[in-house]
C-alpha cells in the first residue's frame, strides 16, 4: 500500500539532534460481530490513521461461528468484515492504512483467501497475510470449538514482512494493538513494560464506542447519540493518548477510559500470552478535550500457560412469558405454574421468575401487568419444544383471567456451554502465514512468570463522619460490568478523591452481597485499584455455564453494574 509521507513511512523524525519515533495512530472500527457497519469508512475518512483494527470475536461469537461451520465447512468467519472491506479496501490503500482484524474467527485462512479474491476483483494491489495455530478443536473431542488465545507476535511477523491486511482467528483482543505496535517500534518479547502499555491501549480500544461514551454510567455528560470510534496514539515507550477523530460524536475523558479499563477484568494482574499488564500501575490524566493520556504501565513476563476457550452444545432451551394483568398477580402465577407442572415433570431444568412490573391503579394496561417468565432446558429438544408449546397454548382458554403471552414458545433452540482451559505455550503451533505463502513459526516466550496475587494495597484514609442520606450508589460512583465465562465482573469507580475515600471502605465484598442478593451464596472477590480510584468485583458462577447458556435474565451481566448503582446506601451528604 502507498504510504502518505516520509515521516509515517520511516516511523521516526529528527528532533533536537536525537531520533524520536513517531506515534502510531491505531484505531478501532468494530467491538463485536454486528457493530456499526459504516464505522470502517468513518475511521478511514475521519482523520489520520496508521492502523485500523476490528474486533469481531467473543465467547458467544465463537459458538455462533461454530454452528455456521456445521452447515458450511467453508464458513466460520465474520462475513460482515468482507462486506465492509468491499467498500473500504480502496480507501485503506489510498491512505496507507494497515488493517488488522480477528474476523477470521474459526477460518482465518478462508477469510484471507476471500480478501485476496476481493482485492483482485477490485483491482487493488494488497498483500494479505494471516495467523494460524489457535485451533485446538481436534484435541478436545466433544467441543464444537476449542481455540487458544494467541498473542500479537504472529501479527508482528506478518506486518514486518510487508502485509497490508492481517487476518487472525482467536487472538486476545489486545493483540490487535500489541502486534502492530511491536512491528512499528521494533519491540521484542522482553519489552514487558512497553508491551503492557500497548495491552492497556488495546483493552481500551477493543470494545469500540464503549471508550467514547457508549454504555457509560454518566452518559448525560455528553452527546452519545452516535459516539465515534476510538483511536490510540501509541508511543515507543508504551504510553499512549486515547482520543477519537475530530467532529465525531461521544466524548473521551478519564471516566470513559476508566470504565473500559475495568470492563471484563479482575485483579491488578491482567494476564495475556505476551505479557502480564499491571493494572495497578496505570496512570490516567486528561490531556485536552477528548484526549486521555495513559502512562506508567508496568509489565511482567506472561504466565506459562495459554487460555483456551471451549464451546460445546449444552442441549436445548425454550421460554415463554405469561402476562399477568391487574389484581391477584401472585395467585394467577401460582395457578399457571400448577397447570404446567405435569408437562414439565420430566424436563431437566425448569426456572420460573415473576417480574413485578405492575403498579396499583395503573393508567395503562402495560403498567398494570406483571411478567411470569418460564425457562426450560433439556438435552432432548422434544422435551422443551412441542411438549411445552402444546401445554402452554392449551391453557389459552382455561387458565387465569386475562391470559396471554408475549409470544408463543417455539420448538426449542440449542444453547451453548463455555469452558476455559489452560495449555502450555509450547502446545500451540503459533504460525504467521505471510502474504507470499511462507510460514513463519512464532516461538513461545522465553520468560514466564506464574501468576500470583499482588500485595493488598493501602486504602485511603476513611472519609470523616458526618450527616448521611439514604441514596443510590450511582450518585457518587460509576460502574461497568461484563462476563468472563461463568463469572461476572463489576468495576466500580469514584470520580473524586473524597468519594474514593468513602467508597473504598464502604463497598466491601460483604456489602456487595447485601446489595446484590443474587450473589449472596456465591464467591465474591474484591480487587482494589487505587490509581484508578476503583474496586473490581468478580462474582464467581453467577452466569452458570457462560453467556451462551442464558443462565439468567441478563445472561452477559451487562447491566449488573447499573443494578448495583441503583441500590441505596447511607451516603455522606457532603458527597451528594
Amino acid at each position: 500500500m502507498r504510504r502518505r509521507g516520509p515521516a509515517r513511512d520511516a516511523g521516526a523524525r529528527r528532533q533536537g539532534g536525537g531520533l524520536v519515533t513517531a506515534a502510531l495512530r491505531t484505531g478501532n472500527a468494530s467491538g463485536f460481530y454486528g457493530d456499526r457497519f459504516d464505522a470502517m469508512r468513518e475511521m478511514l475518512t475521519g482523520g489520520e490513521l496508521d492502523v485500523l483494527t476490528g474486533d469481531y470475536l467473543a465467547e458467544l461469537t465463537m459458538l455462533i461461528l461454530g454452528r455456521d461451520r456445521l452447515k458450511d465447512p467453508a464458513a466460520g468467519y465474520a462475513r460482515t468484515f468482507l462486506r465492509q472491506l468491499e467498500e473500504c479496501l480502496g480507501l485503506a490503500h489510498e491512505r496507507g492504512v494497515k488493517i488488522v482484524t480477528n474476523a477470521g474467527g474459526l477460518n482465518p485462512a478462508g477469510l484471507a483467501d476471500a480478501v485476496r479474491g476481493l482485492a483482485d476483483r477490485l483491482g487493488i494491489p494488497v498483500r494479505v497475510a494471516h495467523v494460524a495455530g489457535d485451533d485446538l478443536t481436534a484435541d478436545h473431542p466433544g467441543s464444537l470449538t476449542a481455540h487458544a488465545y494467541l498473542g500479537g507476535f504472529g501479527i508482528t511477523e506478518c506486518l514486518r514482512a510487508g502485509a497490508d491486511v492481517v487476518v487472525t482467528g482467536r487472538v486476545t483482543d489486545a493483540a490487535l494493538v500489541t502486534g502492530p505496535a511491536a512491528a512499528h517500534f521494533g519491540w521484542t518479547p522482553k519489552d514487558h513494560d512497553r508491551l503492557a502499555g500497548a495491552v492497556v491501549a488495546g483493552h481500551v480500544l477493543e470494545c469500540g464506542a464503549q471508550a467514547t461514551g457508549g454504555n457509560y454510567a454518566f452518559f448525560r455528560d455528553g452527546d452519545v447519540r452516535r459516539p465515534g470510534f476510538p483511536l490510540a496514539e501509541l508511543h515507543e515507550d508504551g504510553s499512549c493518548v486515547i482520543t477519537k477523530h475530530p467532529g465525531t460524536g461521544g466524548f473521551v475523558d478519564v471516566g470513559t477510559v476508566t470504565a473500559q479499563l475495568l470492563y471484563e477484568t479482575a485483579g491488578a494482574r491482567y494476564a495475556g500470552p505476551d505479557v502480564t499488564a499491571r493494572l495497578d500501575t496505570v496512570r490516567l490524566s486528561q490531556d485536552g478535550p477528548d484526549r486521555v493520556r495513559i502512562e506508567g504501565v508496568r509489565g511482567e513476563a506472561p504466565p506459562p500457560t495459554l487460555k483456551a476457550g471451549l464451546n460445546r452444545l449444552g442441549g436445548f432451551r425454550n421460554e415463554v412469558v405469561f402476562v399477568l394483568t391487574g389484581l391477584d398477580v401472585e395467585a394467577k402465577a401460582a395457578l399457571v405454574r400448577e397447570q404446567l407442572e405435569p408437562a414439565l415433570a420430566e424436563v431437566a431444568d425448569v426456572r420460573w421468575e415473576l417480574v413485578r412490573t405492575d403498579r396499583p391503579d395503573a393508567p395503562s394496561e402495560e403498567t398494570a401487568s406483571a411478567l411470569l417468565r418460564l425457562v426450560v432446558r433439556d438435552p432432548d429438544q422434544g422435551a422443551v419444544g412441542r411438549a411445552l408449546s402444546g401445554a402452554a397454548v392449551e391453557l389459552a382458554l382455561a387458565s387465569y383471567p386475562g391470559f396471554h403471552v408475549l409470544a408463543p414458545p417455539g420448538k426449542g433452540s440449542p444453547y451453548g456451554v463455555f469452558e476455559d482451559v489452560y495449555v502450555p505455550h509450547g502446545g500451540v503451533d503459533h504460525v504467521a502465514v505471510l502474504h507470499d505463502g511462507r510460514r513463519v513459526p512464532v516461538p513461545p516466550p522465553h520468560d514466564t512468570l506464574v501468576l500470583d496475587d499482588v500485595p493488598r494495597p493501602r486504602l485511603p484514609e476513611p472519609f470523616p463522619p458526618g450527616p448521611v442520606t439514604r441514596a443510590p450508589l450511582g450518585l457518587v460512583a460509576g460502574a461497568r460490568s461484563g462476563d468472563k465465562g461463568g463469572n461476572a465482573n463489576v468495576g466500580v469507580w469514584a470520580r473524586t478523591d473524597d468519594a474514593w475515600r468513602w467508597l473504598a471502605h464502604e463497598l466491601t465484598a460483604d456489602r456487595f452481597r447485601e446489595l446484590i442478593p443474587e450473589s449472596r451464596e456465591l464467591t465474591v472477590v474484591r480487587h482494589v485499584l487505587p490509581n484508578l480510584r476503583a474496586l473490581n468485583f468478580v462474582v464467581e458462577g453467577i452466569l452458570g455455564a457462560g453467556a451462551a447458556a442464558q443462565h439468567r435474565f441478563d445472561p452477559q451481566a451487562k447491566a449488573l453494574g447499573e443494578w448495583l448503582r441503583s441500590r441505596h446506601l447511607e451516603i455522606p451528604e457532603a458527597l451528594l
